[in-house]
Parts: C-alpha cells; sequence; structure tokens
C-alpha cells in the first residue's frame, strides 16, 4: 500500500476537493477579470494543482511556506479561505492584506503562508530566513519554498541554497517546471539540468510527475520528513503545465505554444482527472460522489466571489498603515 493509500476516505476526498476548489477558483478568477471586476492581472495556476495540494498535504498549520506571483493554489492548499482571497483580489478590506496586496502579495500568516511575491525567486530568501529561524528555535518547523523553473536563473535562488546546504536548513526547495518562462520555453533560456545545479551544492535533488497526486505526495513527505529530522534542504522539481497564459490577458498565445500542445496536456495530463480515475479504481469513491464534491467546490466558490464583490473597500485612512515606509 503506497503513502497516499494509507490515508483515509476523507481524507483522501480532501485532498480531491481541494484540487477541484482550486481549478474553480481560477475559473472564476478569470470570469472577474473579463467582467473588469478584478484590478490589474491575475496568473492561474489551473493545471498545477496537484503540487500544490500534495506538498501542503504533508504540513501542517505550524509549518511554513513562501509562494511565487502564481500564488492562489498554495495558499488555498495551505488552508485559506476562499472568500477572503477573493476579496484580496478584489481590493477589499476583508481579503487576508486588507485588499493592500491583491493577487501576486497574498499571505496568511495564520497558516503559515509567509506570502507570494511578485520578484521571480524573490521569496528564497525569506524562506531561508525563517528556515533558519525555526533550526535556532529548535521548533521542528518546515519551510517549503514554491518557485518556478524560471527563478533557477536568479542569483537569490542560489546564494540561498548555498546557505540553506551549508547550515542543514529544514527548508524544501519545490521547483515547479511548468515548461515555460513566461512566453519563452524554458529550454531556450536556462542551460544544463536544474537538479544539477542543486546537486552541486550537495542538496539532494529528485524529479517528478507534477500532474500525479500520488507521487508529489509520496515523494514530498520523505523531502519534508528529512528536513524535520535535522537532514538539511531537498530540492524537488515536478514537471507540470500551466493551462491558461502567463496571466490573465496572455489570450493570444500561439506564437509560443500551440494549441495542440495545450490540448494535449487538457485531455491526458490532467490532474484531477487522474486522482479521479485512482479514486474510482481503489473503490475509495464513485462518480456520484466526486460529482458532488465538483458541486460544491462551484457553490463554494460562486459564494466567496458574491462575499467579496459586495464586500466595502478600505477607508482613505487606512492607506498609510500595514505598510512600509
Amino acid at each position: 500500500m503506497s503513502r497516499l493509500q494509507d490515508n483515509g476516505k476523507k481524507r483522501r476526498l480532501d485532498f480531491y476537493r481541494s484540487m477541484v476548489t482550486i481549478r474553480r477558483f481560477e475559473d472564476q478568477v478569470n470570469q472577474l477579470y473579463l467582467a473588469g471586476k478584478m484590478p490589474g492581472l491575475a496568473h492561474l495556476c489551473s493545471g498545477q494543482e496537484a503540487v500544490a495540494v500534495g506538498v501542503c498535504a504533508n504540513l501542517g498549520d505550524r509549518d511554513y511556506i513562501t509562494s511565487t506571483h502564481r500564488g492562489h493554489g498554495h495558499a488555498l492548499a495551505k488552508g485559506a479561505r476562499v472568500d477572503l482571497m477573493f476579496a484580496e483580489l478584489l481590493g477589499k478590506a476583508a481579503g487576508y492584506c486588507a485588499g493592500k496586496g491583491g493577487s501576486m502579495h497574498i499571505a496568511d500568516q495564520e497558516r503559515g503562508n509567509l506570502g507570494a511575491n511578485a520578484i521571480v525567486g524573490g521569496s528564497a530568501g525569506i524562506a531561508a530566513g525563517a528556515a533558519l529561524s525555526a533550526k535556532m528555535r529548535r521548533s521542528g518547523q518546515v519551510v517549503v519554498s514554491f518557485f518556478g523553473e524560471g527563478a533557477m536563473n536568479q542569483g537569490l535562488v542560489h546564494e540561498t541554497m548555498n546557505m540553506a546546504s551549508l547550515w542543514q536548513l529544514p527548508l524544501v526547495y519545490v521547483c515547479e517546471n511548468n515548461l515555460y518562462n513566461e512566453y519563452t520555453p524554458f529550454r531556450e533560456v536556462t542551460a544544463g539540468s536544474l537538479l544539477q545545479r542543486a546537486e552541486a551544492m550537495a542538496i539532494p535533488v529528485h524529479e517528478g510527475d507534477g500532474q500525479d497526486l500520488a507521487h508529489v505526495y509520496e515523494s514530498s513527505a520523505e523531502a519534508i520528513e528529512r528536513a524535520r529530522q535535522g537532514g538539511g534542504p531537498t530540492f524537488v522539481m515536478y514537471n507540470t503545465y500551466r493551462y491558461s497564459g502567463h496571466h490573465v490577458g496572455d489570450i493570444n498565445r500561439d506564437y509560443y505554444r500551440s494549441r495542440e500542445e495545450e490540448q494535449e496536456w487538457r485531455e491526458r495530463r490532467d490532474p484531477i482527472a487522474i486522482e479521479a480515475e485512482r479514486l474510482v479504481a481503489e473503490g475509495v469513491a464513485d462518480r456520484a460522489e466526486l460529482d458532488a464534491i465538483a458541486a460544491e467546490a462551484e457553490r463554494t466558490v460562486a459564494e466567496g466571489a458574491r462575499f467579496a464583490i459586495e464586500a466595502p473597500y478600505p477607508a482613505p485612512s487606512e492607506v498609510d498603515r500595514n505598510v512600509y515606509a
């Protein structure tokens, strides 16, 4: 029996519910953008749900994560509320950052989410600092730093990986390789092997299928447990795919990837469909139960969006509160 199968029915269905909720959330974010109700842009993670859910399922509220500009899934998988997420996206006072952060800066301190970051690779330093704090306090906490493959060309990532290896910090680097640096295939701008870059710093590495929840859950559990037991950092790269464009406004993207490629990933490598097939095949749930979960997620997301639309904006007097000069 696999580590994933060791979980009971309720927990396995909770994993599935989390993936479906993230997908529905991102669909709604796109609709809010198209309707002109959301200021600015958002970067959707549809197609990458298994990485966020599989990793965060191994973490507790006291453990930390740092996130990316494509971070809605990480926040939701770590336990963030849909309604407060939408409120932040719409710049409302009820949002996680009082409406001042928006899509690329959502944080949820109560559940250990130290924040998304609009700077590519920018959260690596925050993650290393949190991991150093956890080690010095002997708290048993683990930090997971999520980033995309493009961040592997940023100096900050390598500098902090060097520190994490030297100091044996309880830090797991999770690289979500969705194959594209904004509008460019990553192989056109990234030389050599990403795994070898981490290996050069004496950090154990693992490469896996980011579309398979079971694989992500089991492999990340090993890395997280290793960190928790004092074994130091691990670099994990999950190969995945973003179904939509770089951001919600990236609609005509035929110049850098084909519609056929996108359709292939949607039809053959969808993480939600893969997990649904597994749940049915293993007798954990039938199609009716899974359909009910999807309907529930749809309602939760619709109610969350409605809450955010109706919520008040911050008062003008709040503009200089809880911000740095």
